[in-house]
């Protein structure tokens, strides 16, 4: 960024924005200044600014003297690095500075150098100060994993430094503790404040085999943590890694700020020559020579080059710290000028939990009958609707089947207490007397089996994926902001409009590949940019497609942040809407700096060329509105777009990411007069799931899917 602008060797300070979040965490040496005062440009401006007043108090050879200790002093803070810029070929700003300090003192007015050198010397600090403030709260990130962390080793409990935790170790983590790295629960049940990390105010209960990840708070319980990441390759080091790298990408409008910038600096030196040559022709040569000299400060770029910059880091910082990974400048640009959104439905409108939500047994016959087979059948498949359907058994013990084979397409049978069962889709089991029923729970938008023993039907199961509690809320928010909303999925038709009349969409395509949803994208562009949201993995061509592309739930997940422009780390959806706010304020703020610095340097130019201004306003002027750039970029990092909303429900379950799924009792209502149990859209009860298990889109893989189309 100072490159691009003042051509200052500015190695030091780039080595510390890039480097500085794995220097802090390892020595605790900060990698930003925390006051004003800390920052060396503008000790060094103070003092100038002191020798300075001083002169004007003075006369002859002592106010001559100080002017030019002032002079020493503010250039000091810029002309050695402009010298190394320009032994490498980088010509900046703060080359036409030195030039312009230079030549003041050639024509006699040190005075008007020494002020030269103050101003210029203020701006170089307030920029660095800026830039490192708004790159510091990334680094704070690593301040969320503790300075020891215990492990067990040969028995004992062992006090180490997060640095020296090696994979396998066996981590003890105690009760309102932070967890030092990633890994996995072994033993223990707990709820993790993950809210440092993801965004979100709702505790997520783990347990053994649940994946935890470095910088979260341990609730109440004790966990043993298998470690499965070092310290310097955990979730949290690769999130700020890769934030560090987004930073560097960049949209158009940097570009073209960029673009517009560089060849400047060579063109205002050939400007101010001409200005020289031309004026003495005509004129006084003291006087264009000056006036020459003032050209040289009035066209510097520094606050256009830095016009985008400041709000892109600032936006990338703030976003990162509510949940939000925006991965470049580009991403900042793409999502702000979004005016549709495409949402996939499983996994990302729903939570990809499928739940029992209706058992309706057949006259004569117990709810828990069908449960019982239903669930002796399933109880060694690990399919999310199995564990669905073992879940709604709750507490009871179960039997498992014997002799229990699939049958591709239809469902399974087997013996279950020396009797033949059988589990499955309307037609492999004829419905009877539930044909109704059945038809209903389809319409419905739910996954239907029949039970059968010993010949005789006992009952229907309807399985659902729900909506997510928060999803309505944040379609709602989108439409209050423009944004058109389709929802994308490869469910049959009857299912995705349940599930997209219970978000609040209207406009549902149903029954696609992941190439169809790609094709879809496309065609959606004539409405405006496009956003599409989906899990990461298989919506990859279309996210590719989208103009952005957003991952849901990427914490943990390197593919889904690899894959994606925008990645959500937490699961509240409603971090999509206020991710678009946010990056529409960080757009509007860095228009903003881009049309105000293009304006004064428009204005300054000729007013230097005509003499209307002098040496000394023309850079007053020009720092001030590179200051005023740089305070109104700073904004882009406020998170008042980013609030953390109010839960919607209760602590769940963490089994998403947990490696061994766990089966954990869920109560079910208590059936009706007519043998029913339903859970109405609003409730989601927490069930195990596996990677890439849905209700609709990969139920294809069960034995027992049904085609409700």
């Amino acid at each position: 960024m100072a490159e691009a602008c003042c051509g200052t060797d500015s190695r030091s300070r780039t080595t510390a924005h890039t480097t500085g979040a794995r220097d802090e965490n390892a020595t605790g040496t900060p990698g930003a200044p925390a006051a004003v005062w800390q920052v060396g440009e503008l000790r060094a401006a103070a003092l100038a600014g002191v020798l300075l007043l001083v002169s004007l108090f003075l006369s002859g050879v002592w106010a001559t003297s100080l002017e030019l200790a002032a002079l020493a002093v503010g250039a000091a803070t810029f002309v050695p690095g402009t010298l190394r810029a320009l032994l490498r070929g980088r010509l900046g700003v703060g080359l036409l500075m030195t030039i312009a300090a230079v030549g003041a003192v050639a024509l006699g007015e040190f005075g008007e150098a020494a002020t030269l050198a103050f101003l210029f010397s203020i701006a170089e600090g307030l920029e660095g100060y800026a830039v490192a403030r708004t790159q510091h709260g990334l680094r704070a990130l690593l301040d969320l994993v503790p300075p020891t962390a215990t492990v067990l080793r040969d028995g004992a409990e062992t006090e180490v430094a997060p640095a020296d935790l090696r994979v396998g170790d066996a981590l003890l983590v105690r009760p309102g503790e932070k967890i030092a790295t990633d890994g996995v629960v072994v033993s223990g049940r707990s709820a993790l404040d993950t809210s440092v990390v993801t965004g979100e105010s709702v505790p997520v209960e783990v347990g053994p085999g649940s994946e935890v990840f470095a910088g979260t708070v341990n609730g109440a319980g004790v966990l043993e943590i298998t470690v499965t990441a070092g310290a310097e390759d955990n979730s949290l080091a690769r999130l700020v890694h890769i934030v560090h790298e987004a930073q560097e990408r960049k949209g158009s409008s940097q570009r073209l700020a960029e673009r517009f910038a560089r060849p400047l600096v060579p063109g205002v030196l050939v400007l101010a020559a001409l200005v020289a040559a031309l004026g003495s022709l005509f004129g006084d040569p003291g006087v264009w020579l000056e006036r020459a000299l003032v050209v040289l400060v009035a066209a510097a770029p520094c606050a256009f080059a830095l016009s985008v910059p400041v709000a892109v880091v600032a936006a990338i910082g703030a976003a990162s710290k509510a949940g939000v990974l925006i991965k470049g400048g580009a991403a900042v640009e793409a999502l702000g000028k979004v005016k549709v959104v495409a949402i996939d439905k499983t996994g990302t409108l729903t939570r990809n939990e499928p739940t029992v939500i209706e058992v309706t047994a057949a006259p004569g016959v117990a709810r828990g009958r069908v449960l019982a087979v239903a669930a002796a059948l399933e109880a060694r498949s690990e399919h999310p609707l199995a564990s669905a359907v073992l879940a709604a058994v709750g507490t009871t013990a179960v039997t498992a089947g014997s002799d229990v084979e699939a049958i591709p397409g239809n469902g399974l049978r087997g013996t279950v207490n020396g009797r033949k069962a059988r589990l499955g889709k309307p037609g492999f089991i004829d419905s009877g007397v539930l044909a109704g029923e059945a038809t209903r729970l389809q319409d419905a938008g739910a996954t239907v089996v029949l039970v059968e023993h010993d010949s005789e039907l006992l009952g229907a199961i309807a399985v659902r994926d729900e909506v997510r509690p928060e999803a309505a809320e944040a379609v709602a928010m989108l439409k209050r902001q423009g944004v058109a909303v389709v929802m994308l999925t490869g469910d049959n038709s009857r299912t995705a409009a349940a599930i997209a009349a219970a978000a609040g969409i209207t406009d549902v395509r149903a029954e696609l590949l992941p190439q169809d949803k790609a094709r879809i994208v496309s065609e959606l562009k004539a409405l405006g940019p496009v956003a599409m949201v989906g899990d990461g993995i298989n919506d990859a061509p279309a996210l590719a497609t989208a103009e952005a592309g957003v991952a849901m739930g990427a914490m943990g997940s390197d593919v889904a942040i690899e894959a994606a422009d925008i990645a959500l780390m937490g699961e509240d959806l409603r971090r999509l809407p206020d991710a678009i706010a946010h990056t529409r304020a960080a757009r509007l703020i860095f228009t903003q700096n881009l049309l105000m610095s293009g304006a004064i340097l428009a204005a300054l130019v000729p007013l230097a060329a005509t003499g209307v201004l002098g040496l000394a306003a023309v850079v007053a002027t020009h720092e001030l509105a590179e200051v005023l750039v740089i305070g109104n970029g700073i904004r882009a990092g406020r998170k008042n777009r980013l609030p953390r909303h109010a839960p919607l429900r209760t602590p769940h379950q963490a089994t998403a990411t947990a490696r061994v799924p766990a089966r954990v009792p869920a109560q079910v209502p208590a059936p009706d007069s007519g043998g029913k149990a339903l859970l109405p859209l609003s409730v989601s009860v927490a069930t195990p799931s596996t990677a890439g298990g849905c209700c609709g889109d990969s139920c294809d893989s069960h034995p027992w899917a049904v085609d409700n189309s």
